[in-house]
């Protein structure tokens, strides 16, 4: 039997996927670079919100998985930094602010409209996989949270600079995320590091969290395709 990594050695080995993370898709390198038009912020922000509506219905699943009232008393506030609660509006309100800082009304973002075929098709991969997966699996697949303070701190650099045209309100979701991504960083991971023990399970973990990267980068290209290369779907169709 091949002995398994220890536990450094595992999770040094979760954090290397980190260059396989989104941020280094050529269309995100161009909106933290200041290269993306607007109709092209918008894109981003409108299909983006589909996948920020996906995960407290992800969240929601491991729960329902979960018989550990420990672990679900922690995984919860997920679901409220999210939907919001007692006054605090929540990630998904401050993404529908995000929205109108570009330019998009409330009315369409909520109506789904934008919402490319691709980007549909891999979130709701995404929620599938948490309802049908263990719920350590689950957890296990939101660990490119690990990568995601550095992006949202890229923005809150960048984006006020290159794009001056967006309301400075609308950045409220990056602000916040920075500290609650930290904190269920450190969740997920103790849960990853004390369930995936034997070799071929961690190498499994691995694999889950290659799943969870392939999802964001290809919801990128479904972008790309449409707002960049202007290859919209059934753009060929007569």
């Amino acid at each position: 039997m091949t002995q398994a990594w220890t536990r450094q050695e595992f999770e040094r080995r979760l954090r290397d996927k980190g260059r396989l993370y989104h941020i280094h898709h050529p269309y995100h390198i161009a909106m933290n670079t200041g290269k993306s038009s607007p109709e092209q912020i918008r894109g981003w922000v409108a299909n983006r919100f589909y996948y920020q509506t996906t995960i407290p219905v992800k969240d929601a699943a491991i729960l329902a998985n979960c018989p550990d009232r420990n672990v679900r008393r922690e995984w919860v506030r997920r679901i409220l930094d999210h939907d919001g609660y007692d006054g605090e509006e929540g990630g998904i309100e401050a993404w529908l602010r995000l929205g109108e800082a570009v330019g998009l009304s409330r009315e369409e973002m909520l109506s789904g409209e934008h919402v490319l075929p691709g980007v549909r098709f891999a979130c709701d991969a995404y929620v599938n996989f948490a309802r049908h997966a263990t719920w350590q699996e689950a957890a296990c697949s939101s660990l490119t949270e690990l990568f995601a303070p550095e992006i949202h701190q890229r923005r809150l650099d960048n984006w006020p600079e290159h794009y001056p045209w967006i309301d400075a309100d609308g950045y409220r979701y990056f602000r916040k995320r920075l500290s609650e991504a930290r904190r269920d960083v450190e969740h997920g991971l103790e849960i990853t590091l004390d369930h995936f023990r034997a070799r071929e399970q961690q190498q499994h973990a691995l694999g889950i969290l290659q799943f969870k990267l392939d999802i964001l980068w290809t919801m990128l290209d479904a972008m790309q395709m449409a707002y960049e290369f202007k290859l919209a779907p059934f753009h060929s169709c007569p």
